[in-house]
C-alpha cells in the first residue's frame, strides 16, 4: 500500500480502528497517518514511549521481558502492541522499538509488532528489519514500513 489515503480506506472497509505504541519512531506513525483526511474515523490514538518505565507504565511492557530481551526485541514489541490494545477501544494496534543509532550491532534494528481484536481474541505478530542511513532516516523507514504493512499484518493475523 503507497498511499496513506488507501490505508484509511482499507481500515475503514474491514472496520478497524488503529492505535500505534511507538519507541523507535517516536510518534512518526500516527503523524504520518494523521496526514491523511478522514483518518479521525480509523485512529484512537497514539503513545511515544522510550523508556523502559514508560513502557511498562503506559502499555504493562514487563520490565523481566525487557530485562531477558532487551529493549530493542520481537517479545517487547509484541508486549506493546497488546498493550496497545488492552489500553484503548482500538482493535488493531501497531508497535514498534529500535535502535534509529547505535554504536553496535543493533544500529538500524527496528522491530514491529502488530495485534488484533477478532472475535474476542487476541492475536499478535512481529518481525525484526534492519534499516540503512541516518538516525532519522532510520525512523522515517520505520514509520513509513509499519504503515504499508498494516494491510499485511491483518490479513495474516485474521488467519491465526
Amino acid at each position: 500500500m503507497q498511499r496513506i489515503e488507501d490505508l484509511v480506506e482499507f481500515l475503514k472497509s474491514h472496520r478497524l480502528v488503529l492505535t500505534t505504541a511507538e519507541s523507535c519512531t517516536a510518534g512518526l506513525i500516527a503523524a504520518r497517518l494523521a496526514e491523511a483526511p478522514g483518518c479521525g474515523g480509523v485512529f484512537e490514538r497514539g503513545y511515544v514511549v522510550y523508556a523502559p518505565e514508560a513502557k511498562n507504565d503506559l502499555l504493562g511492557v514487563q520490565f523481566e521481558t525487557i530485562e531477558q530481551y532487551g529493549l530493542t526485541s520481537e517479545p517487547v514489541a509484541r508486549e506493546m502492541a497488546l498493550g496497545a490494545l488492552r489500553r484503548s477501544r482500538s482493535n488493531l494496534s501497531v508497535a514498534d522499538t529500535g535502535a534509529a543509532e547505535a554504536d553496535n550491532e543493533l544500529d538500524g534494528v527496528v522491530c514491529f509488532a502488530c495485534a488484533l481484536t477478532l472475535d474476542g481474541r487476541e492475536r499478535v505478530l512481529s518481525e525484526t528489519l534492519r534499516f540503512e542511513g541516518s538516525r532519522n532516516e532510520v525512523r522515517e523507514a520505520a514509520a513509513r514500513h509499519a504503515l504499508r504493512h498494516i494491510p499485511e499484518y491483518f490479513d495474516a493475523l485474521v488467519r491465526v
